[in-house]
């Protein structure tokens, strides 16, 4: 895995709650595909309300509506490594949206004291 600060890139994938790779949410293959790439970190976001190419609303809000929400997935690590892992993106995304950014990365380990241990959780850092 990719420890990352400073200067990266960011993509986000929109898709659908219930679009599939091979009978498994296509959520599930991107996250699982950008961990076996080594990618820095991806997180999956289900959205509450939103509308794509069809202009169908989807919403939480009313039962008969909240079939196939939309889904956002957020990759970030350096440029070169997202821009390798394109390709796998065209791959599986057959319909939905991408979209890339540059972006700037703070990362947070956790605080030390003067000796080393870790504030938070009494280890020593590395």
């Amino acid at each position: 895995m990719t420890r990352l600060t400073g200067s990266a890139l960011r993509v986000t994938v929109f898709i659908g709650e219930n679009d599939t790779w091979h009978h498994k949410p296509l959520y599930a293959e991107i996250v699982h595909r950008a961990h076996t790439a080594g990618l820095a970190g991806a997180s999956v976001f289900r959205g509450i309300e939103g509308f794509g190419a069809s202009s169908r609303i989807h919403t939480s809000r009313l039962l008969s509506l909240s079939e196939d929400l939309p889904v956002a997935i957020v990759i970030v690590d350096t440029e070169e490594r997202v821009r390798a892992f394109l390709p796998q993106l065209d791959e599986l995304v057959t319909e939905g949206l991408v979209i890339l950014d540059e972006c700037e990365v703070i990362r947070y380990v956790g605080r030390t004291d003067d000796s080393g241990e870790s504030v938070a959780k009494g280890k020593r850092s590395l």
